[in-house]
């Protein structure tokens, strides 16, 4: 018989069976793409409630989307396969389709369905669609990795040290995988407000006979299609005088435009600082004075751009002054106040209440009799020396503009027919310099308006610091007096 000779197989031949059948690791990249595109969906299915009150069809979109995007995540987990990842980054880039058509470029109708999701940070849905653009890149990256792999293109030194692959992989996803982690963290606290539920009260009441002496929540506007809440504390029975309406304090929350909302608890509460701004003492004394105190939630930037914060408070005044006899008060006698970033509010409101504002209630006048400024920014092109996240706010809410930021700074509208202006700004205050504020009072009374400024020595930003000079009683009292004096 003739002699047989065997040859070993080609090494090409041996790799590439191994090759078609190497399956998908769940490595680093493929985990925290997961992970990016999962927290994505927790954000925008977070304030799903609110979102149905305003635009059902939008929720509905959102729950097919969310539930599409959690299947694919589950699939992938369960077994991870280049055609099932495919199908969670086809499922992420259709949730950043809708995210531009509706916010970038709103060519959809009706309101925006990402206005709840940031009702308390107002640039959530910034991150929910950074998260999906994260997944969809890392997808796209393990789609590419495993076609290489089967080409037989792979580093043949590679394969023969998986190990330091998989540590040089994870020490690169890392950062990326932290950011993730951060996003998911703020996003999704921001979107249900620290589990609190954010978005817009369906358990609003018409703003007619609300019960003495106690707190009701009523729909103040409803601008762009957006919902806005507005909470009313009335006056003990027996505390207005007879036969004459009751004067208004409205109170208008901090958080530099982009955080917080109304509410006394949740993380929206807690980024407001109401104590900062003396709320609950400031309340409970007014209306032992006979004052009806109106706290009003607004459009927070950069999810609506600015003048929307501003034109909220503006329709908030037309609508008490409308509803003047339903509230029993007097619609010729209606202060403003707040603190930081409701300081700046109230000041605007002030000195701009007299022009033209959008929203219902057009036959009203939106001014303003009184304002008492809380450590609030007057001018936005001086903060040079403001530390990184004031100015990370400023950025994000206003934009870099020079000529936006003028726009939006109080000292620049200053006219004589200002009304009476109390100004407190903390000795100590690094967040907002206390030589705006002082310039500010400088201004107005250039200009001949009644304004009182008072540096409070032993604190920063904020009116609640003990040992502070003037006491938070005696800073309270200022107001009180104030408001007596110029509503009187």
């Amino acid at each position: 018989m003739p002699e047989t000779s065997l040859s070993p197989p080609a090494a090409d031949a041996v790799l590439a069976p191994a090759a078609e059948h190497l399956p998908l690791r769940r490595g680093p990249l493929l985990v925290t793409s997961l992970l990016a595109v999962t927290a994505s969906a927790l954000i925008y299915l977070a304030p799903l409630a609110a979102v149905w009150r305003t635009a059902w069809p939008y929720a509905l979109l959102f729950a097919a989307l969310g539930t599409a995007q959690l299947g694919t995540v589950a699939r992938v987990l369960a077994r991870p396969a280049s055609r099932r990842v495919v199908l969670a980054a086809g499922a992420a880039l259709a949730v950043l389709v809708v995210w531009f058509l509706t916010r970038r470029t709103p060519v959809l109708p009706g309101p925006s369905p990402w206005i709840p999701a940031d009702s308390v940070i107002g640039f959530v849905d910034y991150l929910c669609a950074g998260l999906q653009v994260i997944g969809v890149a890392g997808f796209g990256i393990v789609w590419v990795l495993r076609a290489v792999a089967l080409s037989g293109g792979a580093d043949t030194q590679a394969r023969r040290r998986p190990r330091l692959r998989r540590v040089a992989g994870a020490v690169a996803v890392t950062p990326v995988t932290l950011v993730v982690l951060l996003a998911t963290f703020v996003g999704f606290s921001g979107a249900s407000d620290g589990l609190a539920g954010a978005g817009f009260p369906g358990d609003t009441v018409p703003p007619r006979h609300l019960p003495a002496g106690k707190r009701s929540t009523v729909e103040y506007c409803r601008i762009d299609g957006v919902p806005l809440a507005m909470d009313i504390y009335t006056p003990p029975a027996g505390a207005a005088p007879p036969g004459r309406g009751a004067p208004v304090a409205m109170y208008i929350h901090g958080g530099g435009l982009v955080l917080g909302d109304r509410k006394l608890s949740g993380l929206g509460a807690s980024l407001s600082d109401h104590q900062a701004a003396l709320f609950t003492p400031l309340r409970e004394r007014l209306n032992a004075n006979g004052y009806l105190v109106a706290s009003i939630d607004y459009r927070l930037t950069p999810a609506a751009p600015w003048p929307a914060p501003l034109d909220d408070a503006k329709c908030a005044v037309r609508f008490l002054r409308a509803h003047a006899a339903d509230l029993g008060i007097d619609p010729s006698r209606i202060g403003a106040w707040g603190a930081s970033g409701g300081g700046w509010l109230s000041s605007m409101l002030g000195l701009t209440g007299r022009q033209d504002g959008i929203g219902p209630y057009a036959e009203q006048s939106s001014a303003v009799q009184a304002v008492v400024d809380m450590f609030g920014p007057t001018d936005l092109n001086d903060f040079a020396d403001a530390p990184p996240f004031i100015r990370f706010l400023l950025w994000a809410g206003i934009g870099t503009s020079t000529a936006t930021r003028h726009s939006a700074s109080p000292i620049n509208y200053v006219t004589g027919n200002a009304p009476p202006f109390l100004i407190l700004h903390g000795k100590q205050d690094e967040d907002i310099a206390p030589r705006q504020s002082l310039r500010f009072a400088e201004r107005l009374r250039t200009a001949g308006v009644s304004a009182e400024f008072v540096e409070v020595a032993g604190t920063g930003h904020t009116l609640a610091t003990p040992g502070q000079r003037p006491s938070t009683q005696e800073a309270t009292d200022m107001v009180v007096d104030f408001f007596r004096a110029t509503l009187r």
